[in-house]
Formats: structure tokens, sequence, C-alpha cells
């Protein structure tokens, strides 16, 4: 432990399970203040306790992403309560349906874009608002390597992890000179819920999922979240606009 961000406040989106509560866990063990955002309360409430067992400070608050009104609370709650906010990840997304387009369901194209896509505007929307006051700040976005490659089973999730890359760019380039950086993350298949969900009780979708990155496994969420941290911390002062992929090597191929 360095305590490189004592002092800071980190808000992490999705932070209830998987790479979010590692990423909510790898801040407060370098002395940030976290506050975790989820819709899921039981598990928010488990990644706060977490972080409180190994002696950190942390702070959950329920959000739906997809309500811009409930994100501008979020971060007025937080300013409110911390006086900043230095460090923002906004990690919260589902997979939605594992369909061809043409089988596809609107309900579930909005419902996957309005959560990966307008959630992660809506967060940097107001988190770049208070950052600005400070001059000061580093956020990053999952995105995934459906963002950079495409996945034909499932066409709402990879187009709205493109547009994430491409937000990501875009809120770079419109802020570079004013302190504040940001950047996104492209993770592989990580050990997560999500993942467990789609490969379960399916050892031969597990053995393709494994074959489809050349390090020969898949990943675990503190292998993203040491990147996060990274993103976040001076060590990656000059590094903005970027899509990095933590992935095993799955799009190199």
């Amino acid at each position: 432990m360095t305590g490189q961000f004592r002092g800071k406040v980190a808000l992490i989106t999705g932070g209830a399970s998987g790479i979010g509560r590692a990423t909510a866990l790898a801040f407060a063990r370098e002395g940030a203040t976290v506050v975790i955002a989820d819709m899921d309360r039981e598990g928010g409430e488990v990644t706060r306790q977490q972080v409180a067992a190994h002696g950190g400070e942390a702070t959950f608050c329920r959000t739906d992403v997809s309500q811009t009104a409930e994100v501008e609370t979020l971060i007025t709650q937080i300013v409110g309560k911390y006086g900043r906010l230095d460090c923002a990840f906004n990690n919260a997304g589902i997979d939605g349906v594992w369909v061809p387009l043409a089988d596809s369901e609107e309900a579930v194209w909005d419902r996957v874009l309005g959560i990966n896509l307008k959630g992660v505007w809506a967060c940097l929307k107001y988190e770049l608002r208070q950052m600005l006051t400070q001059q000061q700040g580093a956020i990053v976005n999952t995105a995934s390597v459906a963002g950079l490659i495409g996945a034909p089973a499932n066409p709402a999730y990879t187009a709205s992890k493109h547009g994430v890359v491409g937000l990501t760019k875009s809120a770079a380039l419109a802020y570079a000179k004013t302190g504040i950086r940001v950047n996104a993350v492209c993770p592989g298949w990580i050990q997560s819920p999500m993942t467990e969900r789609i490969i379960a009780g399916n050892p031969e979708r597990q053995e393709q999922v494994i074959a489809r990155h050349p390090i020969g496994r898949i990943g675990t969420p503190e292998e993203v979240a040491e990147m996060v941290l990274w993103l976040c911390s001076e060590s990656a002062s000059f590094v903005t606009g970027q899509a990095l992929a933590v992935d095993g090597g799955f799009v190199a191929q």
C-alpha cells in the first residue's frame, strides 16, 4: 500500500459486485474515501462493509444511472458530504440478451443503451461539472473488448460499449486542458457475476471463453481494478482519451 489516494474521494458505480467491488476495495486500500453507487442495495452494503472491515471509509448510495436526476442527486450528495470528487469509475452496466440483431427487441435495446451508454453520459456530465470547479479529476469508464471489436450475438451491448469508447474520447478532448483526464478500460471475460451467469453449468462454453484469451485464462476483477487505479493516479498524468484493453490478448488476435 502506498496511500496514493489518501485525502481523495472516489466514486464507483456498479460497485455492488465484480469489477466495481474490487475497485472500491482497491481505492480504499490506497487511502481514498469511497462512494459506492448501484441499484443493488444488498450488494452495495456488502461492499461498504468490506471496505470498513479493511479500515476504509465508504458510503453506499442506491442509484439508477439510467435516470439522469438520480445521477445529479448522487453527485450533489457526494459534494455535500465530502466537498469534492477526485476520481470516478463509471462501471455500471448490463449485458442484456444474447440474440442476433434480427431477433432483438426494442425494449432490450433501450434498457441496455440506457444503462451502459446514457448512464455513462449522465455520470460524466455531473462529474465533469464538479471537477471543473476543482480544476482537476480523473474519470475512467468501463467499456469492453466488445467496444473494440464486434460481438455478433449481442448487438445492443456491442453498440453501447463502442459508444462508451467514443464518448470517452470526446470528453477527454473537450476537457484536456482543464486538469481532468478521461479514459476507458476494455475488459475481456472476467470472473464476475455476469460471466458466471453466462457460462453457468456449461463446461464447453467455459472452455470456448477461455480459448479466446491467448494468456490461457479469463481475468479477475482485481486485475481490472489495478488498471483503473493506475489511470486515476499521478503515474498516468499524461494519459487521456485512451481505451485500454485488459483482456489477456483477446483483441490482439
